[in-house]
């Protein structure tokens, strides 16, 4: 009851009332952004795995240079931070680059919690979740592998984690996932760029 009707209300609910709320933020994000890089795009749109593992345009304030790599995730580039620049660089610290899939909550891609969403190049991870059973559920801003490591979780640990999330979904769970990304947030916790060597990384 709650996983198939209640929480896509609610998700949908709260992501409208965020915007008008967050609307002051967004527009000063949106002017630093074109401030720094006037020639630049205020939003990055991306294809990324949504549920069923189904393809769609994920929002987000862009926080790298308009030359990045395409369609490569950060952990991959050898060196990452010089692509994001100076504005991108808080914004990620403080997770106001996600903001903008607030818009892809209320067009009912996404939810409030889930699995992040990835880019379908990131095939290993994609399978994994699927072999989990954590596809079935919509991607969210936050989800039960964010407040366990977030970046710093291997691919196998990241999709077993998202699968335990997907099959025990609930109004409580969910509220304590949300409490538990807002400390998470503020000190910048599991916030890791650049390419992971790390034989463990697996």
């Amino acid at each position: 009851m709650y996983e198939k009707y209640v929480k896509n209300i609610i998700d949908r609910l709260l992501a409208g009332l965020a915007l008008i709320l967050l609307s002051p933020i967004f527009l000063l994000t949106a002017l630093a952004i074109k401030i720094e890089d006037p020639k630049g795009k205020i939003f990055f749109i991306q294809e990324r795995s949504g549920k069923d593992g189904i393809p769609f345009l994920c929002y987000k304030f862009r926080s790298m240079k308009m030359e990045a790599p395409k369609d490569q995730a950060t952990w991959e580039l050898d060196n990452a931070t010089s692509y994001i620049t100076k504005v991108g660089a808080f914004i990620r610290k403080t997770s106001i680059d996600e903001l903008p899939q607030l818009i892809n909550i209320v067009k009912g891609d996404m939810s409030l919690v889930g699995p992040r969403p990835v880019i379908l190049k990131e095939e290993e991870l994609i399978k994994l979740r699927k072999y989990f059973d954590a596809l079935r559920v919509k991607p969210g801003i936050t989800g039960l592998s964010q407040i366990s490591g977030r970046d710093n979780l291997p691919p196998r640990k990241k999709a077993e984690t998202d699968g335990e999330y997907a099959s025990k979904v609930s109004f409580l769970n969910d509220l304590k996932i949300i409490l538990k990304t807002i400390p998470q947030v503020l000190s910048s916790e599991g916030i890791s760029e650049g390419k992971k060597d790390d034989e463990n990384f697996k």
